[in-house]
């Protein structure tokens, strides 16, 4: 399907270009969406964050250049992207367990992880309850912080801004301004350029702010909206499948808006919640 091949082809872009410095603009360019999307459509479907899919990548074939010829150490260093032969050291250790001068040995043990490829696997054996609705652009305000390139340092930042915004008394105070749709506290993955993506914490509101809470306006989108209850682990576990089970074949595909999550009461330990997509309906 289209959607899969777009993706298989950034891959492919990827790999021919394994050994330059990576343009992630290009690639989201080629799978047709945003840099943010891409590598978290990226980390849920291959269940490993893109930044260590390419350093493995690289490594690989490093291990196998160590092997088949006498170059130096610095040399193949610096063909992989490595300026400096510490830090090529390090990376080619957390993936091989070895330095690369003991990877030169015969009969040593390495690791290959060959260029991945993705293709469509129908489950359907869970329900996902969703509605798609259309609605207008809206004002949000609350607190935010810039998501990280390194995606998957994200999902350490994002539960400790939330851990401190309930313990600093950000939350009641964003229940006290919310008045719109959608009714709830909100995360918001929004994109104020391509180079600079953040993390709200917030809610609908039109009521003025002090200087403590900032807002931003979500625009007009097209949303698929999923349902869900559970703890706060679970609703990772929702939009891993919304990505690898729904969106491949749901005829539609990301849109230009940010990705939303709508929590509806407190409780850790059952939580109900939203997932907001923004989609676009594909071209026939």
């Amino acid at each position: 399907m289209e959607w899969i091949e777009r993706l298989n082809n950034a891959v492919n872009y990827i790999e021919e270009n394994i050994k330059e410095d990576i343009d992630l603009e290009e690639v989201a360019k080629i799978a047709c969406c945003s840099t943010y999307h891409f590598q978290r459509m990226f980390a849920y479907i291959a269940d490993i964050p893109l930044s260590e899919y390419i350093r493995r990548r690289r490594m690989s074939l490093a291990a196998v250049d160590l092997q088949s010829g006498n170059e130096k150490v610095i040399d193949i260093s610096l063909r992989y992207g490595y300026s400096s032969p510490t830090a090529f050291n390090r990376a080619f250790k957390k993936v091989h367990n070895m330095t690369p001068s003991k990877a030169r040995e015969e009969g040593i043990l390495l690791k290959a992880f060959p260029p991945i490829s993705f293709k469509i696997t129908i489950k359907g054996d869970i329900a996902m309850n969703y509605r798609i609705e259309k609605k207008d652009g809206f004002r949000i305000v609350g607190v935010s912080e810039p998501l990280q390139k390194e995606f998957e340092e994200n999902f350490k930042n994002v539960p400790k801004m939330w851990g401190k915004a309930m313990t600093d008394g950000t939350i009641p105070k964003l229940v006290e301004k919310m008045n719109k749709v959608p009714e709830g506290v909100l995360g918001v993955s929004a994109c104020n350029d391509p180079d600079n993506w953040r993390y709200y914490i917030a809610v609908a509101s039109d009521k003025e702010i002090d200087n403590t809470l900032e807002e931003y306006m979500v625009p007009e989108s097209t949303w698929a909206i999923f349902e869900g209850q559970g703890t706060n682990k679970s609703i990772q576990e929702l939009e891993k499948r919304i990505i690898t089970e729904w969106l491949p074949t749901s005829g539609y595909e990301y849109g230009n808006a940010p990705d939303i999550e709508v929590y509806f009461n407190e409780d850790p330990q059952n939580v109900k919640y939203e997932v907001w997509i923004p989609v676009i309906k594909k071209e026939k």
